[in-house]
C-alpha cells in the first residue's frame, strides 16, 4: 500500500528530469525579455498556447498542471486576458522548505505564497485593463510558478471562444478572441494545446479547426480531451484517443475534470483495495484521477493516452525537442536583432559633456556633410541606387538627355514664315531692286534665333540648381538626424551658398548668348557661306525640276516642293533675264548677280527723251489718272521666281549659322554650369560652413537635442542591454544540448 500511495510523487519526480537542461533557458530568456516592450516582444519563444471553447476545461487543465487553484472561475467567460503562465521546477536543496510560490511580472520581488491571493490578483488586473464586465483584452498578464512539484514549460492560457456577447464585449466578440488566438498559434515556435470536451462532437470542435488552419499539417499540435468522466453511460472516448476520428500526429491526451462524482468512484475503490480513510485525506486529488484510470475497464489499456502525469510528460519532451530544435534560428534572431539596434544606437551617439567634445562634434558633422555632398555629385556614394539615377548622374542626364537633345530638335525657321523671310529681305533693298542676297535681314534674323537659346539655358541652369537643393537635403549624415537645429540651420546656410553661385552662372550665360549675337562670324569654317548656299538651292531646284515628268515647273512650284510659299509669278522672257550691272546698292551682299533682272528695253532711256516730246505727249492725254493711297500697314509684293530662291538661300544660311552657335552654345552651357555651380560648391562649402557654423557662441545651440532623441537613446540602451544578456545567456548553453548538424 505504501507503494502505491507513493505512486504519483514517483511518477512526477522522474518527469521532472526531462529537458531540464534547454527548457530553464527559455523561461529565463522570458524573464530577461519581460521588462522591455515593442519590437522584442515580437520574437516568438517556444511555449504552448492552451486553445479551447468556454467551458471546455483549459483552466482545469493548467491548474492540474500546476497542482493548485489559481485560475478565476465562474459559469461565464473566465480567461478574459491571455495568461502567460510560466512553471519553473525548483529542485528540492537543503535548506529550502519546499513552499511553492508565484510572482507576477508587473510585480517583480513579490511572493505569492496563498494562491487564493493569486486568483484574486488575476481577477484585478483583468478587470484593470478589460473592465468588470466580462470584456477582452490582447494586454498579456505575466506569472511565474515556482514549485518541485512541476515541470519546466510555457503556456499561454487563451480566452476560450464564445459565440453570444454578454457584457460589455463587443458583438464581433468571436472574431476578435479568434483573431487574438490565431496571432499565439500561428507562430513555427507555439505549441498547440487544443483542449475539447469528451461530451461534444471532436470533428466539429473549435479549438480542433483553428488549430487545422494554423498548423495544417499537425506536426505541432496535441489534442486534450476532457471531462471523460461525464460522457453518457455506454459511451467513450477510445477512438478519439487513438486519433480514429481526427487524426494528429502528436496524439491526444484524455484528462478527467475534478467532479464530486470522481472522487466517489476514487474514494469507493480505494475502500475496496484496503486503503485507509485516513490516508486517503493526505493524498493529492491527481492521485485519484490516476486510479481512476487505472481501475477504469474501459482506459485501463489506455494508460500511457490518459492522465495529467502523461499529458505533462507529454508537453515537456514535445517542447524539448522544438527548443532544441528553434534554439540556432532564435539565436541568429537576436544576433541579427543586436546588430540592428547597435546601428540604431550609433545614430543616436552619446552625450556629450564638454564644450570641446560638442566642438568636434561639430566639426566632424560638417565635414562628414561636405565629404558626403561631394561624393554623392562625383558618385562615390556608399549607398548606391539601382532603381533610379540619383545625384551626378541626374545632372549629366539634364546635360545631355534634356539640355542637349533639346535644341538639337529645335528649327531655327520654325517660327519665320516665307513671308516673315521675304519681307524682312525687302525692307533691306529700301526703294531698289536687289542685285544680290543682302546679308543685313539674315543677321536680323539669325540674332533673333541666337536670342531664343537664352531661355533653355537658363532652364538647364535651374533643374541642375534643383538637384543640388536635393543632395543637400539627401546627405546621408547619421549625427544630423539627432540635431534638428543644425540641420535647420545647415540647409539655410547650403540654399544661400548654391544661390548665390547661381549668380555668376547666370551672368556667364547671358554673356556667352550676348557674344553670339554680337559677332555673326560669316567666316567660320563649318558656316556653309553665301556661295554655296546658292549651289546647294540651285541643285534642289535642279533636282526637283527633274523630278516633274518632263513638264516644266516654275520657280514658285519648285520653292512650294522645298517648304516656301509663293503667291503668284512673274512671267518674264529671255531678254529680260539680262542681268543688271548698273547702279550701287547701299546694303551689303552675298556676292552673286541677280538671277532675274527688269523690264527697261535695250537701248531705250527715259532720259534720251526731249522735253518737248514728252509735253506733247501729256497734253494728248485723254484725263488724269488717280492713284489708290497706300494702306497704312503694307506687305510685300506677290512673290516672284527670284524671291523663291532668295528665301530657300536665307533658310540654308540660317540653318547652318544656327548650328554652329547651338554647338558652342551645347558645350560652353554645361561647362559654365559645371565651373560657376557645381564645382564652386564642392570647393568652397566646407569654408563656407566654417565661417557660418563654426562659431564659438553657436555651439550650444546648434547641438541642442530634442527630448525626445534622448529618451529614445535611453530606450535603445535598455533593449541593447537585453538582447546582449539574451545572446550571452544563449552563448552559455553547451553544444551538446543543440541539435546535430
Amino acid at each position: 500500500m505504501g507503494e502505491e500511495a507513493s505512486f504519483s510523487n514517483k511518477n512526477v519526480a522522474a518527469s521532472t528530469t526531462i529537458g531540464s537542461s534547454v527548457i530553464p533557458i527559455i523561461n529565463r530568456l522570458q524573464d530577461i525579455f519581460s521588462p522591455v516592450d515593442g519590437e522584442l516582444s515580437k520574437i516568438s519563444l517556444p511555449q504552448v498556447a492552451v486553445v479551447g471553447s468556454q467551458s471546455s476545461g483549459k483552466s482545469s487543465v493548467l491548474e492540474a498542471l500546476v497542482g493548485r487553484d489559481f485560475l478565476p472561475r465562474g459559469c461565464d467567460i473566465c480567461t478574459r486576458r491571455p495568461l502567460a503562465l510560466m512553471l519553473v521546477n525548483r529542485p528540492r536543496n537543503p535548506g529550502d522548505d519546499g513552499r511553492e510560490w508565484a510572482e507576477f511580472r508587473h510585480l517583480p520581488g513579490k511572493r505569492f505564497f496563498d494562491f487564493t491571493k493569486v486568483r484574486q490578483e488575476i481577477m484585478a488586473e483583468t478587470n484593470k485593463e478589460a473592465g468588470s464586465n466580462r470584456g477582452v483584452s490582447e494586454k498579456q498578464i505575466g506569472l511565474k510558478i515556482s514549485s518541485p512539484n512541476v515541470l519546466n514549460m510555457t503556456l499561454v492560457d487563451l480566452p476560450g471562444i464564445t459565440k453570444v456577447p454578454v457584457g460589455d464585449q463587443p458583438t464581433d466578440i468571436e472574431a476578435r478572441i479568434r483573431k487574438m488566438i490565431m496571432a499565439y498559434i500561428r507562430q513555427e515556435n507555439c505549441i498547440i494545446l487544443a483542449v475539447s470536451p469528451a461530451n461534444s462532437d471532436l470533428a466539429t470542435s473549435d479549438a480542433l479547426q483553428m488549430a487545422r488552419e494554423a498548423d495544417p499539417t499537425g506536426s505541432r499540435t496535441i489534442g486534450v480531451i476532457t471531462k471523460l468522466d461525464i460522457m453518457d453511460r455506454g459511451t467513450n472516448a477510445c477512438n478519439f484517443l487513438l486519433g480514429k476520428v481526427v487524426p494528429l500526429r502528436l496524439g491526444y491526451v484524455g484528462v478527467v475534470n475534478r467532479s464530486q462524482e470522481i472522487l466517489f468512484v476514487c474514494y469507493r475503490t480505494l475502500i475496496k483495495t484496503g486503503v485507509c480513510r485516513m490516508h486517503l485525506r493526505t493524498r493529492r486529488i491527481s492521485s485519484m484521477i490516476i486510479l481512476y484510470f487505472l481501475f477504469s475497464d474501459v482506459y485501463n489499456g489506455l494508460s500511457d493516452r490518459c492522465g495529467i502525469p502523461q499529458l505533462a510528460k507529454k508537453l515537456n519532451q514535445i517542447l524539448e525537442q522544438h527548443i532544441r530544435m528553434v534554439l540556432p534560428g532564435l539565436k541568429s534572431e537576436l544576433h541579427s536583432r543586436l546588430n540592428a539596434v547597435a546601428k540604431e544606437l550609433q545614430k543616436y551617439g552619446d552625450v556629450m559633456e564638454s564644450k570641446a567634445e560638442k566642438e568636434t562634434m561639430l566639426l566632424n558633422i560638417l565635414t562628414k556633410y561636405c565629404e558626403a555632398f561631394s561624393a554623392m555629385v562625383d558618385g562615390r556614394s556608399r549607398e548606391i541606387s539601382t532603381k533610379e539615377l540619383s545625384g551626378g548622374a541626374r545632372i549629366r542626364y539634364i546635360f545631355q538627355s534634356i539640355f542637349v537633345k533639346t535644341l538639337e530638335e529645335v528649327d531655327p525657321c520654325q517660327d519665320l514664315t516665307d513671308e516673315d523671310i521675304r519681307t524682312a529681305i525687302q525692307n533691306a533693298t529700301g526703294p531698289r531692286n536687289a542685285l544680290f542676297v543682302p546679308e543685313v535681314p539674315f543677321e536680323v534674323l539669325v540674332r533673333r534665333q541666337i536670342a531664343r537659346l537664352l531661355d533653355p539655358c537658363l532652364q538647364c541652369l535651374r533643374f541642375v540648381y534643383d538637384e543640388l537643393i536635393k543632395m543637400s537635403h539627401a546627405c546621408a549624415v547619421t549625427e544630423l538626424q539627432r540635431f534638428p537645429v543644425l540641420r535647420r540651420h545647415l540647409d539655410d546656410v547650403m540654399g544661400k551658398f548654391i544661390r548665390d553661385s547661381v549668380r555668376p552662372a547666370e551672368r556667364m550665360i547671358d554673356s556667352l548668348i550676348e557674344i553670339e549675337m554680337d559677332y555673326i562670324n560669316s567666316s567660320h569654317p563649318n558656316f556653309v557661306g553665301g556661295k554655296k548656299a546658292v549651289e546647294v538651292a540651285m541643285q534642289q531646284l535642279k533636282s526637283s525640276q527633274d523630278g516633274t515628268d518632263g513638264e516644266k515647273g516654275t520657280l514658285s512650284e519648285i520653292g512650294q516642293r522645298f517648304g516656301l510659299t509663293s503667291q503668284g509669278r512673274h512671267s518674264q522672257s529671255n531678254n529680260q533675264r539680262a542681268a543688271s550691272v548698273g547702279g550701287n546698292s547701299s546694303s551689303r551682299t552675298w556676292g552673286f548677280p541677280i538671277i532675274f533682272g527688269g523690264k527697261v528695253q535695250a537701248g531705250e532711256s527715259p532720259a534720251s527723251r526731249s522735253p518737248h516730246e514728252t509735253l506733247h505727249n501729256v497734253e494728248q492725254l485723254p484725263s488724269t489718272i488717280q492713284l489708290t493711297e497706300p494702306p497704312s500697314i503694307l506687305g510685300p509684293l506677290e512673290m516672284t521666281e527670284q524671291e523663291a530662291v532668295e528665301i530657300l538661300v536665307t533658310k540654308l544660311l540660317l540653318q547652318s549659322y544656327y548650328d554652329v552657335v547651338r554647338k558652342n552654345v551645347q558645350d560652353l552651357v554645361p561647362k559654365s554650369i559645371m565651373h560657376f555651380l557645381v564645382n564652386h560648391a564642392k570647393r568652397n562649402l566646407h569654408n563656407t560652413f566654417i565661417q557660418k557654423l563654426y562659431r564659438e557662441n553657436h555651439v550650444e545651440e546648434l547641438l541642442q537635442e530634442h527630448d525626445e532623441v534622448a529618451a529614445n537613446r535611453r530606450q535603445v540602451k535598455e533593449v541593447s542591454l537585453v538582447l546582449q544578456l539574451a545572446v550571452q545567456t544563449l552563448d552559455e548553453v553547451e553544444s551538446e544540448y543543440l541539435p546535430e548538424t
